[in-house]
């Protein structure tokens, strides 16, 4: 059996406004189903520990993350190597109880963007037609969008850094996005106060 591995190899860029790096694998878990059914809400707080968030919204506890990707779906976040696990008990959970729940793990990438809180939203706001100005999208935000030509979504934890999503097959292609808007002497200074 084959060692899983995440897309680009812990591939990092640094030396321009900010630091792209792979951030390795991630376990990731579809669910979709009606989100204000208790017995959903319920499931993913068992199996996450974080509550239901809100729309556009990612709660986060510990390791674990929950984010709203649409009305009627939730991408869990967590250990790589427990996302199969995160599935069975959502499975066992929902029973009888409209639901999907996939493992996507393999299926997508996670980048992380780190340095000065300004930069790090100039880098992202270049890619994507979302307002990411600190008091449009803070920590606990979520956004999926596109970046340039493809779909992604990405979430602030903290100031200076946000988490990249995007599938798999064009990793590649957001890393070299995420790099090219960073490049040295590309500063707009939007976000500048």
């Amino acid at each position: 059996m084959s060692e899983a591995a995440s897309a680009l190899s812990g591939a990092a860029y640094e030396g321009g406004l900010v630091r792209v790096a792979d951030a390795g694998l991630q376990g990731m878990v579809t669910l979709r189903g009606d989100l204000e059914a208790e017995a959903i809400r319920a499931a993913v707080r068992e199996a996450s520990g974080c509550d239901m968030p809100g729309q556009r919204a990612i709660t986060a506890e510990g390791d674990a993350a929950v984010a709203w990707m649409a009305p009627d779906e939730v991408l869990i976040m967590g250990p790589h190597a427990r996302a199969g696990d995160t599935c069975a008990a959502l499975e066992a959970a929902l029973q009888g109880q409209h639901h999907l729940a996939v493992n996507v793990s393999d299926a997508r990438a996670l980048f992380t963007v780190t340095g000065e809180d300004a930069a790090v939203r100039e880098v992202l706001a270049k890619l994507a037609p979302v307002d990411l100005s600190p008091g449009a999208f803070g920590p606990g935000d979520f956004r999926r969008s596109r970046l340039a030509q493809v779909p992604g979504a990405f979430w602030t934890p903290q100031a200076g850094v946000m988490r990249v999503i995007c599938f798999r097959s064009v990793a590649q292609y957001v890393f070299d996005l995420l790099c090219t808007s960073a490049a040295p002497g590309s500063r707009v200074g939007y976000f500048d106060t």
